[in-house]
Order: structure tokens, then C-alpha cells, then sequence
């Protein structure tokens, strides 16, 4: 336990209810009550639909049980769906309504939620879903588990840092969601930095003790960056050795992906060719150069180390800063990469401004957002809106 330890951790979060229910008519939020008292399951209780539920999404409460109402409501599993989004993966959602429609179930059930309960509800039926889920004998949908992202620089100066932290960024903001920042350099804690954020030693710690992460511990060592957002960044000594056991990194990452939607992990080109098991979990892998010569070569390199993509993992290659300083003509440089990057982010000085300032001091990264539409549309699942822009910029 964490009792005998003694570092600058930020504080654990406030307590929530681990049932949070919202119900319109009072006959059905009896029952629901009555369901959880029997239970001892502590809950909090809201006159409302899931139109409030999404709303308080934004304070990113913890709780591992919601039951919202969808009487009402025009687009019932649109509704969950987002709601789905916004919750950490291990929170599981009880819908109930006023129809007993076959398809509705389906579609609340397709959308994230484990039961769907129509008006008059009966206690029994409740209390054994809520008493399921409460004791982990019901598992949230598969589909709801949290997504890795790894960033990786084809070497140094590419601008992978930044590109990964508003990665995690955007995806935490619209529409809100948990999202993980995970920075491996632990000697430099850049991704502290781009966020106005204190690096702690928790990180180090949890990669080199991997049996000491539990809650307690994660509550503790996360940096709040956002309401949204959390950082897990180190900044050891110059002379520290950081050395630390894949299976360490797996068994944490295991960890947060029931916690975050997203896990947005920063890993140094340096560090990467020891990190194979890692880099071949399911997960989205950015790819991010910069328009010279050496980056071309280096990104052929890379993806012939990598491996091509499969039906869990996608591989993404972000041309970034093109037409800096120093860039090949577009042409060129998908000759000497032997394949076209997939997405490319054009050079800006904002963009550099921004890495040096903080996002504080630069919240808006115009060029930068638009470059990264593509990515944050395919990690959302969102491809259909931005196939065009995707494509010009393939095509330059």
C-alpha cells in the first residue's frame, strides 16, 4: 500500500457515489432506490433524463454504475452512444423508458448499454443487473474498452511530442472524454511542460514497481492537466537510470485503458526498438516525421521494422512541418519513404511557438488542429466527414 510513501502526488479525487442515477418520475426512481438499498450501494440521485447525465459528463466524476432515463428523448441511442464515449471504459450504463420496443433494446445495447428497462420497472430485475455489475459479474461491452495510441518520432526534432500531446488534447475536449497522456521520456517530461504541468515520480515508479499500481496509486500520481485530461510524466535526474521491464509498461497500460478512452503514449524514438511487444498491442501507431531527407529514409526504416497493419493494429504516418526549412518537394520525399505519408501537417510558427510556451500561453494551434482533423476523426470513428481532406493532403 501507499501509506509509507511520501511523494508529491496529486491529491485523490474526491469521493463519488459508485451508482449515479438519472430519473424523471418518481415511481421509477423508487424502485431504482429500493434496488440499491438492498444492495448497500452508495448513490446519488438526479430528476432528470440523459440529457443531464451528458451534460455532467464535463465533471468527469468516476462512477461505475449509470442509469439514465431516455422517456423523451428523440434519439434514444444516439444519446447512450455519446454518453458511452464520454464515460471511463469500466463504467457501465443501465438504460430505462417508457417502450418496449425490440429494436429500441437493440439500439441501446448496440450504443453501450448492458440492460435496457422498460416502464413499470420491477425491482428484482434491477436490483440483479445493478447487483451484476456492482460485484464485476457484468462486464461493460467489449467495444468500450479504452484505445492506445502510440506516438513514435522517427527520430529526434520531428515534433512527436507536440503532435501527442494535442492528440490527447483535442480528443478530451469535443466531445468530452477521459484521456490518458502517457510521456516515456522520463529525463525530459516535455508533455509536462507543453501542458503547464509538474512532472512527479510516479510514472518511474510504476514502471519499475509494477506490483504497487493499483487505484490508490493511479489516483495519486496522475497530473489533473484538464478536467479531461490526465499526465503521467516523469522528470528523473540527468545521471538516473530509467531502465524498466516491458512487462511493467504492458501491465500498466492494461491498467489505464479500463480508466481512459484514449491512452495517448509519447514513446522517444530512442526507446522504441525495446518496446516491441508494446508497439504490436491493438492500437493506433503514429508514425511522425519531418519533410527531410533523413526523416524519408528513416520512415522506411521503420515501417519495414513495424510490419504492416492489421485487423487491430493501424499504423500512421504524419508528415509534420512540411515545407520547413530543409523539406524535399512532397514528391521526392514519398520516393525516398517508398509510400506517401497518410496525413500531412504543413509548417507553421505558431505551431513551434506553441512547444516552447505551453498550451496555456497557446491554447489555439490553428494550423496544427486542421493537420491533426484526419487523425482525430479516425480515432473516433468519425472517417466519413474527412475522407477529402484526408486525400488532398496525401495528394498535397
Amino acid at each position: 500500500m501507499m501509506a509509507d510513501q511520501t511523494h508529491s502526488y496529486s491529491p485523490t479525487a474526491a469521493h463519488s457515489p459508485r451508482v449515479k442515477a438519472y430519473i424523471r418520475d418518481e415511481d421509477s426512481a423508487g424502485v431504482v432506490r429500493q434496488a440499491l438499498s438492498d444492495l448497500g450501494a452508495d448513490s446519488a440521485f438526479k430528476s432528470a433524463g440523459i440529457e443531464v447525465a451528458l451534460a455532467d459528463l464535463a465533471d468527469h466524476v468516476a462512477t461505475r454504475l449509470l442509469i439514465v432515463d431516455i422517456t423523451g428523448d428523440e434519439d434514444p441511442a444516439a444519446s447512450v452512444r455519446r454518453l458511452a464515449e464520454g464515460c471511463e471504459p469500466s463504467t457501465a450504463i443501465v438504460v430505462v423508458g417508457d417502450s418496449n420496443d425490440i429494436r429500441l433494446y437493440r439500439n441501446v445495447r448496440e450504443a453501450g448499454a448492458i440492460e435496457y428497462f422498460f416502464k413499470p420497472l420491477v425491482t428484482a430485475l434491477v436490483a440483479r443487473t445493478c447487483q451484476a455489475v456492482l460485484t464485476g459479474v457484468a462486464e461493460t461491452p467489449s467495444a468500450r474498452t479504452g484505445r492506445a495510441v502510440f506516438v513514435v518520432g522517427v527520430r529526434g526534432g520531428t515534433g512527436a511530442t507536440t503532435v501527442a500531446v494535442r492528440t490527447a488534447l483535442k480528443l478530451s475536449e469535443s466531445p468530452p472524454r477521459p484521456v490518458l497522456a502517457l510521456d516515456l521520456d522520463l529525463r525530459s517530461g516535455d508533455a509536462a511542460l507543453q501542458l503547464d504541468a509538474t512532472p512527479n515520480h510516479a510514472l518511474m515508479e510504476a514502471l519499475t514497481q509494477a506490483d504497487r499500481v493499483d487505484d490508490l496509486f493511479l489516483e495519486r500520481g496522475l497530473i489533473h492537466a484538464t478536467k479531461r485530461l490526465d499526465l503521467m510524466a516523469s522528470l528523473e535526474p540527468l545521471d538516473a537510470s530509467i531502465a524498466f521491464d516491458e512487462t511493467a509498461l504492458i501491465s500498466l497500460l492494461d491498467k489505464v485503458t479500463r480508466r481512459y478512452r484514449y491512452v495517448v503514449v509519447d514513446v522517444p524514438a530512442a526507446q522504441a526498438p525495446s518496446l516491441s511487444r508494446t508497439l504490436h498491442m491493438p492500437s493506433t501507431l503514429i508514425l511522425v516525421s519531418d519533410g527531410r531527407l533523413v526523416s524519408a529514409r528513416e520512415v522506411a526504416r521503420w515501417r519495414e521494422w513495424l510490419g504492416g497493419n492489421t485487423a487491430e493494429r493501424t499504423i500512421l504516418h504524419v508528415l509534420n512541418m512540411n515545407g520547413a526549412p530543409g523539406s524535399l518537394p512532397l514528391a521526392e520525399f514519398t520516393r525516398a519513404a517508398d509510400q506517401a505519408p497518410d496525413v500531412i501537417i504543413p509548417y507553421a510558427r505558431e505551431v513551434a511557438a506553441s512547444a516552447l510556451l505551453g498550451a496555456k500561453a497557446r491554447p489555439d494551434i490553428a494550423a496544427l488542429d486542421r493537420g491533426l482533423e484526419p487523425v482525430l476523426s479516425m480515432l473516433s470513428g468519425d472517417v466519413g466527414h474527412h475522407k477529402r481532406s484526408l486525400l488532398d493532403r496525401v495528394m498535397g
